[in-house]
């Protein structure tokens, strides 16, 4: 990927939200909700505090779950991305 996030920022590329219900209901794409989980893509280099640079906590193909309503989305070479501070992740599964 050519794209370098800056800073503390991370590049996530969304995960599908399932398409059934437990039960077998197709939900159509009107009432399905902003995926929250995804894959990152692209990492930044970490955050100065002062004069020491704070590393990331995240790393590449690392699967998370990140605040619903945060970050940019982006559409490079025909994909879509989110680009995220740190921050606004909230877990690594698995």
């Amino acid at each position: 990927m050519n794209l370098k996030p800056l800073a503390d920022r991370v590049i996530v590329k969304a995960l599908p939200n399932e398409e059934r219900t437990k039960s077998g209901i197709i939900i159509p794409d009107t009432a399905k909700e902003k995926p929250q989980e995804g894959l990152i893509v692209a990492v930044g280099p970490g955050k100065y505090d002062g004069d020491d640079l704070v590393p990331m906590s995240v790393k590449v193909n690392d699967r998370v779950i990140y605040s619903k309503y945060a970050g940019t989305e982006i559409k490079y070479d025909g994909n879509e991305y989110l680009i995220l501070r740190e921050s606004d992740v909230l877990a690594i599964i698995g």
